[in-house]
C-alpha cells in the first residue's frame, strides 16, 4: 500500500533512495505513462502506443517494454539497456502531490512504501548536512516538474487527436523464433492515412497548437516494435 508524504528535511533528512534498475525496484513492468513533451526521447528506444480507459474514456500513452504484464525486456539484471528512462519510471519513489486546501502549487512528495527506499545505510542521500536538497534531489525535482507539465498538456494532445479523428484501433501479432505468438490488443496508434491526408490548414493548427511534432514521434516509434520483437527472441532463447 501507497504511503504518501510531503518531502521534507525534517521527516526525512537522513532518507536514502535507491537509483539503479533491478526487479526489486519494481522495474518489471511491460509499459508506463509517457507524455507528449518527451516523445521525441521515448521514441528513440520504445513504442509508444495509447490506451483508453473503460472508466473514464479518457486516452493515455504508453512506452512499451515488453508484450507480457511483469515484462520488461529493457531490463537486463541491474541494468537497463537504454539511455533514456521515461519520466513516470525516472521519478520513483517521487511523486507530484498539490495542498487540499485551494493553492494549485505543487509539491514534491514521497511514496515511503516504495521499494526504493532505504532506510539504511544505502542509497543516494535525499538532503545533505545542512538539511540542503542534494544535486540528486534537485535533478528529480526537475523530473517531476517535467512531467507535471507534461500531464497538463494531455487534454489538448488528445482533444486535437479526437477533433482530427487520428486515433484508430491497434493490434499487433507477434510470431517469434521458436514458434510462439504474442497478440498486443486493447490500444490505439495515430491513424497514419488520416493524418496524411489532413489539409494545409489542420496542419497548420496543429502545428501552432505545438501538437504536430509529438503525433509525428509516436508515429515513428512504431519502428521500434522491430527492436522489441528482436529482445524477446533474445530473451526466449537464453531461456
Amino acid at each position: 500500500m501507497s504511503n504518501h508524504q510531503i518531502l521534507n528535511p525534517a521527516d526525512h533528512g537522513t532518507l536514502r533512495v535507491h537509483t539503479g534498475a533491478g526487479a526489486q525496484f519494481g522495474d518489471t513492468v511491460m509499459a508506463c505513462l509517457t507524455v507528449p513533451l518527451e516523445f521525441r526521447a521515448v521514441q528513440a528506444h520504445y513504442p509508444i502506443v495509447f490506451r483508453r480507459d473503460a472508466a473514464s474514456g479518457q486516452f493515455s500513452a504508453l512506452a512499451m517494454f515488453g508484450f507480457d504484464n511483469g515484462e520488461n525486456l529493457f531490463l537486463e539484471g541491474d541494468r537497463w539497456d537504454a539511455r533514456y528512462r521515461p519520466l513516470a519510471m525516472a521519478i520513483q519513489p517521487f511523486l507530484i502531490g498539490r495542498p487540499a486546501a485551494g493553492s494549485d502549487t505543487p509539491q514534491v512528495h514521497i511514496d515511503m512504501s516504495h521499494p526504493r527506499i532505504d532506510h539504511g545505510g544505502e542509497g543516494t542521500r535525499l538532503f545533505d548536512e545542512d538539511a540542503r536538497p542534494t544535486p540528486y534531489l534537485e535533478t528529480m525535482a526537475g523530473r517531476l516538474g517535467d512531467l507535471d507539465h507534461g500531464y497538463r498538456q494531455y487534454p489538448a494532445f488528445f482533444a486535437a487527436l479526437e477533433r482530427h479523428d487520428l486515433l484508430e484501433p491497434f493490434t499487433l501479432d507477434v510470431p517469434l523464433d521458436n514458434g510462439a505468438r504474442h497478440s498486443l490488443v486493447g490500444y490505439h496508434v495515430i491513424a497514419e492515412d488520416r493524418l496524411a491526408a489532413l489539409d494545409g490548414g489542420a496542419l497548420g493548427e496543429l502545428q501552432l497548437e505545438g501538437q504536430l511534432l509529438p503525433i509525428f514521434m509516436a508515429v515513428a516509434s512504431l519502428g521500434r516494435f522491430a527492436d522489441l520483437v528482436a529482445r524477446k527472441n533474445a530473451r526466449v532463447a537464453l531461456g
